[in-house]
């Protein structure tokens, strides 16, 4: 019988009997518990009668949008990139929510530091050590981009050249079908921004999530691992820049797109430094890059006023912090879409 951690997140004893039938070289009993991050889908570690560490991810409880949180259709990418990029092996799927309530994704468990505030970093890397991290991150986004999705299986999951129009929809639509609040600011930069889509020069795969929290890295700065595939699509490759531009804070910004980014101390590589690179290894020509700040900025802001959104709702269970917390940092970040978007010509 499986000894389960009390969650209050959706899991039960039935999930360990699954688990010991269907994980390769899981021991029953299992325990389970939450892992740090993951304010979309839930994430677990689960630990075996032997030790042996695993991941399970689920969607959040509740309702939420269609597509918002597919566990089944990233493990499937998971399977699909393994072998081109650092990314932890899918080991079993759950597609019967009868189990728990939901589908589930059980993968390797890999070791590494995943630098989530200045806390960790400055435990983990000191300031002379801190700059391979960021081209490390950047040649991994760079060789992503570079990988052909029709190769690897992929090129059904998009084949348009409308990648951001799509986005500009989803993300909208998601956020008019949960809000709870007016935020004038995300309705005129959304606005602004569907006004001035620029056209698509190239099309690749595009992980969605691309940024330093969610990255692996060993003590050297190397990428061990690259998580989180759930928004990923077939698109244009210049929404990752710029979600990981939007997201590497430098010492002194007034704004940030983290409550507490790590990147914020003295010792990282610069955004133009880490653009340049982008670009210089892929061999092409450097693109403006405002609009895909713009509208990082605001995609930004609707996932963190949706985690607002379910917080209040308690679909996310007990956090480090108050769902106000979200609301004030949803409100900020829609104020920055805005004044970029507003820049747009």
């Amino acid at each position: 019988m499986s000894h389960v951690v009390q969650t209050g997140l959706g899991l039960s004893a039935a999930v360990g009997g699954w688990l010991a039938a269907h994980v390769p070289g899981l021991r029953a009993p299992v325990e389970f518990s939450r892992l740090a991050g993951g304010r979309s889908n839930l994430t677990f570690l689960v630990t075996d009668a032997a030790g042996v560490r695993f991941v399970l991810r689920r969607p959040p409880l509740g309702d939420h949008p269609a597509n918002a949180h597919d566990v089944l259709r990233e493990a499937r990418i998971l399977r699909a990139v393994a072998g081109e990029m650092p990314v932890p092996a899918v080991l079993a799927v759950c597609e019967d929510p009868a189990v728990t309530g939901a589908p589930f994704v059980v993968m390797e468990h890999l070791d590494g530091l995943v630098l989530r505030d200045p806390a960790g970093v400055e435990a983990a890397f000191p300031v002379g050590d801190r700059g391979r991290i960021g081209p490390a991150l950047i040649d991994a986004m760079a060789a992503l981009h570079s990988v052909d999705p029709a190769r690897l299986g992929l090129g059904g999951l998009a084949e348009r050249r409308d990648h951001l129009a799509r986005q500009l929809r989803r993300w909208h639509d998601n956020w008019r079908k949960t809000t709870i609040r007016p935020l004038p600011d995300l309705e005129r930069a959304h606005a602004r921004l569907v006004e001035h889509i620029p056209e698509q020069r190239r099309t690749g795969i595009v992980h969605g999530d691309f940024r330093l929290d969610n990255c692996l890295l060993d003590t050297g700065g190397t990428v061990l691992g690259i998580l989180d595939w759930e928004l990923t699509t077939i698109g244009d490759p210049l929404a990752d820049l710029g979600q990981f531009l939007v997201y590497w804070a430098e010492p002194g910004d007034a704004h940030t797109a983290l409550h507490t980014p790590p990147t914020g101390l003295a010792g990282f590589a610069s955004r133009d430094d880490l653009c340049a690179r982008y670009f210089a290894g892929l061999g092409v020509d450097p693109a403006p890059v405002d609009y895909y700040l713009a509208f990082n900025w605001w995609k930004t802001a609707c996932i963190v006023e949706n985690v607002y959104t379910r917080m209040l709702s308690g679909a996310m269970g007990a956090t480090d912090r108050s769902p106000e917390s979200f609301g004030e940092q949803a409100a900020g970040l829609a104020a920055q879409a805005w004044r970029y978007a507003s820049r747009l010509r």
